[in-house]
């Protein structure tokens, strides 16, 4: 008789915890720990020989402590004889290193496909990879699902109006942005920038009628928010009469808080829980964060059913 078992990472144990609930099958913990060296160790206190297993394990910050917990996390379930093991991984790390960009550099996102795969996973489910082919490098079953039904959910309730039009911040999320208008009746526009180092990128012009509009700005993640705040401050120059930010995965990384809470272009950052928030974020009173904990259990529950994923977003 089939079998599923769910192992909480240490990396978003909120979400864990609101995907178990929704699942009706209790977490394991896999109690992970550390050396005096810092090495990591863990030792799964449940039989799951014979079980599909199924780690939920975000590899955000500090993102190379989360991978190594989730390649050893695998090595122990497949020496404990699981039947399967998948990964599910709400935010995939090093995804945005996906080709060489210049000589003598690293495709890393093919590096930590290999370590999954060799760590022995026979699956991987993601949410909204930066970069799609990764699912091409990987010689598994691979499902990369989307949050856009929560977001466009949470955005035709509280945000969509009249005047809205959703805004690309680049040529590469055109297609993200004309999916969410086509789900809410808007128009689109386009932000031509030009990327000028990393983490570092300049607006240069605006395509498409803004001028006394409320912009709602897409993206795959956030990071440091040196290119939104560009994005909104370009909005704005152009007459946009709001600005509104919505991304899936919130790394936040150094100083995105403060540029965020601190500008007075964009007024609130709708994101979601594949990242858990920092202290900072909560308090900074711009952020939201809605749940994709029910369309990640819908995931495993289908999965483990041999059921259809993509039947999800159809």
């Amino acid at each position: 008789m089939k079998r599923i078992v769910l192992v909480s990472g240490t990396s978003n144990p909120k979400l864990s915890s609101d995907i178990s609930k929704i699942l009706d099958v209790p977490l394991v913990d896999p109690q992970v720990t550390k050396f005096a060296n810092g090495e990591t160790f863990c030792e799964i206190e449940q039989n799951v020989r014979g079980a599909d297993v199924f780690i939920i394990q975000s590899t955000c910050a500090p993102v190379n402590d989360n991978l190594m917990e989730l390649l050893i996390m695998i090595d122990a379930l497949k020496r404990a004889s699981a039947a399967s093991i998948t990964a599910v991984i709400p935010h995939y790390g090093y995804c945005r290193q996906d080709r060489k960009v210049s000589p003598r550099t690293p495709i890393s996102a093919k590096l930590v496909s290999d370590l999954i795969t060799v760590a022995g996973a026979s699956r991987v489910i993601t949410m909204d990879l930066h970069s799609g082919q990764v699912q091409g490098f990987f010689n598994i079953p691979f499902d990369n699902i989307y949050a856009s039904p929560v977001l466009v959910g949470h955005i035709k309730r509280e945000l969509v109006g009249d005047n809205t039009i959703f805004v690309s911040p680049d040529a590469g999320g055109v297609e993200r942005a004309r999916h969410y208008a086509k789900k809410c009746k808007c128009d689109i526009a386009m932000i031509d920038k030009r990327r000028t180092g990393k983490n570092v990128a300049k607006a240069m012009n605006i395509v498409g009628d803004v001028k006394g509009k409320d912009c709602i700005i897409l993206d795959d993640m956030i990071d440091t928010a040196g290119t939104l705040i560009e994005a909104c401050n370009a909005l704005k120059e152009n007459g946009a009469k709001s600005v509104v930010a919505c991304a899936t995965h919130p790394v936040f990384s150094g100083p995105a808080i403060e540029r965020i809470t601190k500008s007075d272009a964009l007024s609130k950052v709708l994101v979601t829980n594949t990242i858990p928030l920092s202290k900072a974020a909560i308090d900074s009173g711009k952020i939201i964060s809605v749940s994709v904990a029910e369309i990640l259990a819908k995931s495993i529950h289908r999965t483990f059913n041999n059921d259809s994923v993509s039947s999800l977003f159809l």
